[in-house]
């Protein structure tokens, strides 16, 4: 579900997490269609209407923030492949039907399949910053940071 950078860094990784869903409630979106996350920097691409203000570009860098301060628990749960199914788009997933699919969570907030490492709490990732973001092709990419 992820990208195949084997150089996980779970303050990243977990933030990636946290745009995601704010994308997702935001505006009324998928998560991200493609991701590149590193420990310096990291992007994600987003299937998108129109393109985007500064404004609503703070709005989501400060929505990810405030559930970052919020300190939630971010915790793993191992569900099987027919329970996954029913609640997540597992098409990148191969289909094996006794193999148990990791999810992780994070606090109320979000719920996914993960193979990544991810911090034990939000408030472990520190600030986030959205660095540029670009649209094109109906494509928005957002580029952050983490200290």
């Amino acid at each position: 579900m992820h990208s195949s950078n084997k150089d996980y860094y779970p303050p990243m990784h977990t933030a990636e997490h946290i745009l995601n869903q704010t994308m997702v409630r935001m505006f009324n979106i998928n998560r991200s269609v493609t991701n590149h996350i590193e420990r310096k920097k990291s992007k994600c691409d987003y299937h998108f209407y129109s393109d985007i203000s500064e404004k609503e570009i703070r709005d989501i860098e400060n929505q990810v923030n405030e559930i970052i301060n919020q300190d939630l628990n971010v915790t793993e749960e191992w569900w099987t492949y027919s329970e996954a199914t029913d609640t997540f788009d597992l098409s990148n997933i191969p289909e094996e039907k006794d193999k148990k699919i990791r999810v992780v969570r994070v606090g109320n907030y979000d719920t996914c399949p993960c193979i990544g490492p991810h911090v034990e709490k939000t408030s472990q990732i520190g600030t986030f910053r959205i660095t540029s973001y670009t649209y094109s092709n109906n494509v928005l990419r957002i580029r952050f940071k983490l200290p």
